[in-house]
C-alpha cells in the first residue's frame, strides 16, 4: 500500500486550520502533520475538552484527511541542548520519566536530528540513544535538510539507524558555498540572502538525493507517512507545495515486491 504522503502545517500556522485542511486536500495531500501553534492544535486544549479534539477530528474527516503525526517542534524538540557528557545524564535523567508515559499510553517520540539539540548528527545521535538506552519509545524524525549543509550522509544515516525511523519529513535545503565569501553557518543572514552558506528550498530544488534517499527507505520497511515539509523563502508557497507533492510522489515508489515474493519468484 502507498505511504501517505502529508502536509506539515508549520509553516502555514498564520491560517486558519480548515483553510489548511481544505488547500493541502484541494492539492491532493492523503493528511496533515499537524503543529502545535497557530489556531492548528492546542494541546492545553485537547487534554481538558474532548470535543475540541473531535471538532478538529471532523475537520480532517470533512476534507478526506489523515493525521500520522503531532508536530510540537517549538516545545518537544527541546530535548536538551548540551551535548556533552553531563548533559547526556541530564537528558537520559529528564526523559526517561516522559518516555514512561509515552511507554504507557502508545506514543513514539520522534525526534528530529537537528543543530543545537540534544542530538544534531550522527554521532550525537549515537550518544543520545545509548544515554537512554535505546528505548523503544524514543526515535527519529528524518529530515536530510538538516544534513546537507553539515555534510552528512542522509541515505547512510537511514541505513544506520533503521530501527529508529519513526517519521519522515521531505524538506530540502541547498549549499551556496565554494565562492570564498559564503560561510557555512549563514553569517546571521534572512533565509533567501544569496550570501547564504546554505539555505532552505523548495523539496525537489536543493541538493538531497531524494531518488537514493527513497530507494534506502523502501529498503529499510519503512511504510509510515512522508510529510512534505515546505520551507522556501523565495518561492510562493501555494505554488511550491503542490508541487513538492508532485515531486514526492514521483519519487516516493514502494519496492515492486516484498522479499517474500522475490523468494517466490526464484
Amino acid at each position: 500500500m502507498p505511504r501517505p504522503v502529508t502536509l506539515f502545517t508549520g509553516q502555514w500556522a498564520d491560517l486558519p486550520f480548515e483553510q489548511v485542511c481544505r488547500l493541502a486536500s484541494d492539492w491532493g495531500y492523503d493528511g496533515l502533520e499537524i503543529a502545535c501553534w497557530g489556531d492548528h492544535l492546542d494541546v492545553a486544549r485537547a487534554v481538558a475538552d474532548d470535543a475540541y479534539l473531535y471538532g478538529r477530528r471532523a475537520l480532517l474527516d470533512r476534507y478526506g484527511l489523515q493525521v500520522h503525526a503531532i508536530s510540537n517542534h517549538l516545545n518537544g524538540q527541546a530535548v536538551c541542548d548540551d551535548p556533552i557528557d553531563d548533559g547526556y545524564a541530564d537528558f537520559a535523567a529528564r526523559w526517561n520519566p516522559v518516555l514512561d508515559v509515552f511507554d504507557e499510553v502508545g506514543v513514539r517520540f520522534a525526534h528530529e536530528v537537528h543543530p543545537s539539540e540534544i542530538a544534531y548528527d550522527y554521532w550525537t545521535t549515537t550518544r543520545a540513544l545509548d544515554a537512554i538506552g535505546h528505548r523503544p519509545a524514543f526515535g527519529l524524525n528524518w529530515d536530510p535538510s538538516h544534513f546537507v549543509w553539515q555534510d552528512l550522509d542522509p541515505v547512510g544515516f537511514l541505513w544506520d539507524f533503521r530501527d529508529r525511523i519513526y517519521h519522515v519529513d521531505c524538506k530540502d535545503a541547498k549549499r551556496q558555498t565554494g565562492n570564498g565569501r559564503n560561510g557555512r553557518l549563514g553569517s546571521h543572514l534572512p533565509w533567501s540572502d544569496p550570501r547564504r552558506g546554505w539555505d532552505f528550498v523548495s523539496t525537489g530544488h536543493g541538493d538531497v538525493p531524494w531518488e537514493s534517499c527513497f530507494r534506502m527507505l523502501n529498503t529499510i520497511g519503512y511504510d509510515g507517512p512522508v510529510s512534505v515539509e515546505w520551507e522556501d523563502a523565495g518561492m510562493d508557497r501555494l505554488i511550491g507545495a503542490p508541487e513538492a507533492l508532485a515531486f514526492v510522489r514521483s519519487l516516493a515508489f514502494d519496492a515492486a515486491f516484498s522479499t517474500s515474493t522475490e523468494r517466490a519468484a526464484d
